[in-house]
């Protein structure tokens, strides 16, 4: 019996080649981006899941509140995690991570030195690769971490440094610290699934800015991960009622360095101030971390694979309208063969099993098609989703089961309906020619009903794609505070030690160069963060709180060269001693409360040092437009406020030939740093690359929103085939009487236009609120204008009309003698 259903399918299949083409191309489709995107799912949900004891693992995270500001950061105090340890019984082993910078690192290459600016480096306790097991290649985890000149590679980088030979037993000498470290272990390659990234670790033990702080409960810089032991039960609520009896501990354990500020703990809390940890399951870091800050983390955000899901589904939902739309199109074809089959004694059981094994057919053909599609597609998809899929990790047993299951979804859903509806015609109405359920009643409404929502949902995407783009353009062309066009920033600025002065004078000697500073850090880059007390409370509008305060160490050169707006007072100045001098941004002045803040001075309690403002600096954004202003100031780059080299050197160039400017700056680099590579960027491009993701999400929803469309202008295109076929011999009719070519392209074109408009009236709403969604993510956003709306209805419209057009026009074109001859 199944042999026979199969056989039958295949004949109607063979018979309506135009209709299976668009059937199976649609369904082929929307099947290949269920597939993509699946892959796409699994691997973002599967991060950090390859460890060991993934679920006993967690991140220990900071919750502070110092006056207005409040945060969430993936870091903590040194002492966190040896805390927990002796004060917790559930906590059985922790482990550190220090981010230390770039690192200079020198190395012999075929008998000649080399440098290579190493940027994917952590600090870590000797314990890490115990902790988390990742594989080595050589070496033993419990040992290789244990003395302070010790260092492991991964494979990559022990091939970058060593090639071929292995490098077990041999140095590295790191630039900073002029000494050298010795390889003791190889670890694989990484997995792209770890959401910590690194290709050299060396031990905290030989970290001096670890040791130096190791007792300090306010300096916010180590990565802290603790295992519970394995009795301990980690559900929600078990978690919950663990993290509550932190504070009594962390209010015992941090009153000595509170203490030390000046400000004893509890009265820091009474003031409003909030000083918690917590802790976040391992697997949850990857796609629950958009609130909390992190600087070494490889994080992307769940409502992405929520956004991408709703995608493939929808695909997959025209799809397999398409083929509802195109089946029940088909009624009156297939009506006379239902009525005939029944009279000669088919039950309707029979019948709906026929039309199901059509559809099986149908979706296995699609099935067959969207497999070789996410084969030659794979590669374009990982680079435009920034992925590394590979087609080993789609067939296994589990892809298999869910592309079995797939099938079967997918057949039901695309042939249940028409089934049910082609079976329940009457046979006697059938046979009569009465039974055109393509002309009127239930079938012509749901079919329109199924159009509209194709629509819709190409509509929606539509708007959100335009959306997207329009806050892109917008993080482009937003006015940032300062100048970020040809602005040079050489890297390890630091490892110019006195003679940086000296360089930057020889730069400004170049007629390409119209300014140079020295600096710790620059926008996109590196700050320095720490609490500070406004100490003149007069004619304040806000209390005289703690203030949480990033910063720079500068020189007089930074405010000119990267064009920052001085609204109040003045700039740093070598005519004045300015190492007690700071800049304030207007957030901070707001913040204060100070209505005249010049001559005002702020409290370091660190070190008891005090800051007199000299100037008051326009707001600029010095992180991606996600993330709002924050108080900010300029120390001088004598200042003791800040324990740092200064890491970059910043020069604008004038417009012109930049490559040869990049290349005189070159060699005047090798000339004071012959030992150290040369390593440039620029700072419009690093702006740029804060938005890789939304640019990433762009670009994936702007080829799916064209694949829907696609998948719905086959459906349309069918219909609209159909359309003009059961009206042939009314075309003939009005052409006989005098109807234009255009009035019978527009007689046929005018009904699908209605729905497209419906259709988008429908979307409208579901596309503003989920891109307010979406915008919220961002401190600075563009608007969502009406002419949003209008263009992607304009889109849809004039898609949908060239779309119909062709079968239109043909139908309009033709001989009305060959219509009527039948007659």
């Amino acid at each position: 019996m199944i042999r026979n259903y199969l056989k039958i399918a295949w004949r109607n299949l063979v018979r309506n080649k135009v209709s299976s083409i668009i059937n199976i191309s649609g369904l082929a489709i929307g099947l290949a981006c269920v597939l993509l995107i699946g892959m796409y799912v699994k691997d973002e949900l599967g991060y950090d899941r390859f460890f060991k004891d993934a679920n006993r693992i967690y991140r220990v995270n900071t919750h502070e509140k110092t006056g207005n500001d409040e945060f969430i950061a993936g870091h903590t105090p040194p002492p966190v995690g040896a805390a927990l340890l002796s004060n917790f019984p559930e906590v059985e082993s922790y482990t550190r991570i220090f981010l230390p910078g770039d690192e200079v690192i020198h190395y012999v290459d075929k008998g000649q030195r080399r440098s290579l600016t190493e940027r994917s480096l952590l600090s870590v306790d000797s314990n890490f690769l115990q902790f988390f097991n990742y594989p080595l290649l050589a070496g033993d985890p419990k040992t290789c971490l244990n003395g302070p000149d010790d260092i492991v590679l991964t494979e990559k980088a022990a091939k970058k440094y060593f090639g071929d030979v292995s490098p077990i037993g041999k140095n590295l000498v790191f630039d900073e610290y002029a000494k050298p470290f010795t390889v003791t272990a190889v670890l694989k390659d990484l997995p792209e699934q770890s959401s910590l990234q690194f290709d050299v670790l060396q031990s905290n033990l030989g970290m001096p800015l670890v040791k130096r702080f190791n007792w300090s409960w306010i300096w916010l810089q180590m990565g802290t991960y603790v295992k519970l032991k394995p009795n301990v039960p980690n559900d929600e609520a078990s978690i919950k009622s663990l993290e509550a009896r932190f504070p009594a501990m962390v209010r015992v354990q941090a009153a000595t360095a509170f203490k030390r500020l000046g400000q004893p703990f509890d009265q820091f809390i009474k003031n409003g101030g909030k000083y918690d940890i917590s802790l976040q399951p391992l697997t949850a870091i990857h796609l629950f971390s958009q609130k909390i800050g992190s600087r070494y983390i490889n994080q992307s955000d769940i409502k992405y694979v929520y956004i991408f899901s709703a995608v493939a589904l929808f695909i997959m939902l025209l799809a397999c309208v398409n083929f509802m739309n195109l089946a029940t199109a088909q009624s009156a074809k297939r009506a006379k063969e239902v009525g005939i089959r029944k009279v000669l004694g088919s039950e309707r059981g029979q019948l709906i099993s026929q039309f199901i094994a059509e559809a099986f057919l149908y979706t296995v053909s699609a099935t067959l098609i969207a497999c070789f599609i996410v084969a030659v597609c794979l590669p374009a998809f990982n680079q435009l989703a920034a992925k590394a899929l590979s087609l080993r990790a789609f067939f296994n047993v589990y892809t298999v089961a869910v592309l079995f299951l797939l099938v079967l979804l997918t057949t039901l859903l695309a042939g249940m309906y028409p089934a049910f509806f082609l079976t329940s015609f009457k046979p006697a109405a059938v046979l009569k020619g009465s039974a055109d359920a393509g002309k009127t009643g239930g079938g012509f409404f749901t079919r329109n009903a199924l159009v509209v929502f194709q629509f819709s949902v190409s509509t929606v995407l539509i708007t959100c794609t335009i959306v997207v783009y329009k806050q892109l353009v917008f993080n482009q062309s937003k006015d940032l505070g300062f100048n970020k066009e040809n602005v040079l920033i050489v890297a390890n600025a630091d490892r110019l030690g006195q003679h940086e002065e000296s360089f930057r004078q020889e730069l400004l000697q170049l007629p390409e160069v119209g300014g140079a500073s020295i600096t710790t850090g620059l926008p996109t880059q590196k700050s320095y963060t720490d609490t500070y007390k406004p100490e003149d409370e007069e004619n304040m509008t806000a209390p005289g709180k703690d203030l949480w305060l990033s910063g720079y160490m500068v020189d007089e050169s930074f405010v000119p060269t990267l064009k920052l707006q001085i609204l109040e007072g003045r700039n740093f100045s070598k005519n004045f001693t300015d190492s007690a001098s700071i800049i304030l941004n207007e957030t901070a002045v707001k913040q204060i409360g100070w209505s005249n803040p010049i001559g005002k001075t702020i409290l370091y309690p660190g070190d008891q040092l005090r800051f007199k403002v000299i100037g008051v600096v326009r707001d600029f954004n010095t992180e991606s437009l996600h993330n709002p202003i924050s108080s900010f100031a300029l120390f001088y780059k004598t200042s003791q406020a800040i324990h740092m080299d200064p890491a970059y050197l910043a020069v604008r160039l004038k417009p012109g030939d930049y490559q040869k400017a990049i290349s005189q700056i070159q060699a005047k680099w090798a000339e004071f740093m012959p030992d150290n590579p040369f390593e440039y960027s620029f700072l419009d491009a690093e702006f740029d690359s804060l938005y890789r993701t939304d640019q990433t999400i762009g670009k994936v929803f702007s080829v799916f929103t064209f694949l829907s469309l696609t998948v719905a202008c086959l459906g349309l295109l069918g219909l609209a085939m159909f359309t003009a076929e059961r009206r042939t011999k009314e075309i003939g009719i009005r052409k006989v009487l005098g109807a234009s070519v255009q009035n019978v392209v527009t007689m046929l074109s005018k009904d699908f236009l209605k729905l497209v408009v419906i259709a988008s009236l429908i979307a409208f709403p579901i596309a503003w609120y989920a891109m307010n969604k979406w915008l919220e993510d961002f401190a600075y956003k563009t608007d969502i204008s009406w002419w949003v709306f209008a263009l992607s209805t304009g889109a849809v419209c004039a898609i949908a009309l060239f779309t119909i057009s062709f079968q239109s026009v043909k139908a309009a074109l033709n001989n009305p003698v060959e219509s009527l001859r039948s007659e």
